[in-house]
């Protein structure tokens, strides 16, 4: 019946995000949708899995609609399928970054009110300390503190359960930040959010990419790469998860060539070990269409030699976990070996539906090359976080995202990332922005690694520190590199310390982090009453 004026009522009832498997398995039942080591699923298969496990999960648990369910393991088939299953129920899929210690999940567990917990059986420490605030534990694999998922799910092979309709702002997953300052906070992302999502990655990011197609897996499906997998499912493409849990270029360029894989998400980190490893020149990775890169922009020189290495295949994008991923993309034909052939330093240009906007402090837009914070409007933009309102209150301004990533924009719409509005420091009342300084540092023939802080000086407020990894057979002394950087930047700039590390510490998702950094600093005693200027 029309409501007044002739217009359809509007609805809000939306696709639950469960389909996209359902609908697969309908049209590719018999052909492979993944791959771990040497098991493989059909379509089929997963599906029959997923329904069986949902239907177990709401007999034997009493699992319903906006139940949270709190997943702590590594990368497995079990995971995955867990996935649909809670949300086939209408259930939300709570997925943890599994290298948190016990203690960390714990507080994941209460703060997320998660109704049950499915934990690898190698994290018996972390079910105890969850135990408290969650009514069931299952475990993946044999232990003693639950009872193990296949077990249950054999109870209910062949039975399924309806699918349970579902709004648009209805919650589908919590999405934890990495932490980088404070606690956690649980991003909500909702059914109708994802699927804009999920079709936007395939428009944006990965065009043509169909059932002929193969992605690989080499990050934690708990965080962007399980958004990643998703967008694969909806579209039939078979995901291959490598055997091992331990990052191996090796073994990931074997599985390139013997999947012919034509996608891969990762994060620049990850580029730079896998197009450095000698294993790159022993397996054919011709297939390989897309190497999409997100979680920060990647270094120039790394770049470069990733291009030289792959061919033209490097897709960027840039976005948060509260806008899963959707705010900027710099497609193949905007990445170059030659600076003048591209625009160095750009992240790209908006996503498809989703508008960016540089502002002031005060909200207004900036003009172009001016600094400021990036916010975004859009579909892929989250829920808000949950049960956190003084964060949802400083996150949004008349409508708009506020990323906390600094920035500028040119004339035609690409973003320039200056760096999170965190690590700017300012030294004797001038902003600084680490990333300059580090762009400008790799490109000295013996580093392979940088990453510079501001730290407190009692006479400049902060001054400037660098860490440096060298490369293989190098050993630079730091004040002929702080040399070196001095004809290349303006000396207010200028780091007033470099300390060289064997290695830089990384988040569980393959990125340096500066509150990492900082913390390592301090542990090693590095940053106490040592930078007074001369």
């Amino acid at each position: 019946m029309a409501a007044s004026g002739g217009m359809v009522p509007a609805s809000t009832r939306v696709m639950n995000l469960s389909h996209f498997l359902t609908e697969t398995a309908r049209r590719h039942s018999a052909e492979a949708g993944f791959v771990w080591g040497a098991q493989s699923w059909t379509w089929a298969e997963m599906e029959a899995r997923a329904a069986a496990f949902a239907r177990a999960l709401q007999t034997e648990f009493g699992v319903s609609k906006g139940d949270r369910i709190l997943v702590q393991s590594e990368n497995c088939n079990q995971m995955f399928e867990a996935m649909f299953a809670c949300w086939r129920l209408g259930a939300v899929w709570v997925p943890a970054n599994f290298r948190q210690s016990p203690q960390d999940i714990a507080w994941l567990a209460a703060s997320s009110g998660a109704r049950g917990l499915i934990c690898g059986a190698r994290f018996e420490e972390h079910a105890a300390a969850c135990a408290p605030s969650v009514e069931f534990t299952i475990s993946i694999g044999s232990a003693d503190f639950a009872e193990d998922y296949e077990t249950i799910l054999a109870r209910h092979t062949g039975q399924s359960c309806s699918t349970e309709p579902v709004d648009r702002d209805d919650p589908a997953w919590f999405f934890f930040t990495s932490g980088t300052t404070g606690r956690p906070k649980a991003a909500v992302l909702t059914h109708g959010q994802m699927a804009f999502v999920v079709t936007n990655h395939l428009c944006d990011l990965m065009p043509a990419t169909g059932p002929k197609d193969a992605s690989l897996v080499v990050a934690p499906l708990s965080h962007g790469a399980g958004v990643h997998q998703l967008a694969q499912v909806a579209h039939g493409v078979k995901t291959i998860l490598p055997a091992q849990d331990k990052f191996d270029p090796a073994e990931i360029w074997h599985l390139v060539e013997k999947w012919r894989v034509t996608n891969m998400f990762t994060v620049p980190t990850i580029v730079k070990l896998l197009v450095e490893h000698e294993s790159l020149g022993r397996f054919d990775h011709s297939s390989l269409r897309y190497v999409i890169y997100a979680g920060a922009p990647m270094y120039r020189a790394d770049q470069v030699r990733a291009l030289k290495a792959l061919g033209p295949v490097l897709v960027q994008y840039f976005g948060l976990g509260e806008v899963t991923g959707n705010i900027t993309v710099l497609p193949p034909a905007q990445h170059h070996i030659e600076d003048g052939a591209m625009r160095v330093g750009t992240c790209g240009f908006a996503r498809t539906g989703m508008q960016v906007q540089i502002q002031t402090p005060s909200g207004e837009e900036c003009a172009p090359f001016e600094t400021g914070e990036i916010a975004v409007i859009g579909p892929a933009v989250f829920a808000g976080y949950h049960d956190n309102p003084k964060a949802n209150a400083e996150s949004f301004r008349n409508g708009w995202f506020l990323t906390g990533d600094l920035g500028h924009m040119d004339e035609e719409g690409f973003v320039y990332l200056t760096g999170r509005a965190s690590d700017m420091y300012i030294s004797g009342g001038s902003n600084i922005y680490p990333r300059e300084i580090e762009e400008k540092l790799l490109m000295h023939p013996a580093l392979s690694e940088a990453a510079v802080l501001g730290v407190p000086d009692p006479v400049w407020g902060e001054v400037g520190i660098a860490v440096c990894v060298a490369k293989d057979g190098k050993q630079p002394e730091p004040q002929e590199v702080l040399d070196w950087l001095a004809d290349r930047i303006a000396r207010y700039k200028l780091p007033r310390r470099m300390v060289f590390w064997d290695e830089m510490p990384k988040s569980a998702y393959g990125k340096i982090t500066k509150k990492t950094i900082r913390d390592e600093l301090l542990a090693r005693k590095e940053i106490e009453g040592e930078l007074a200027p001369s």
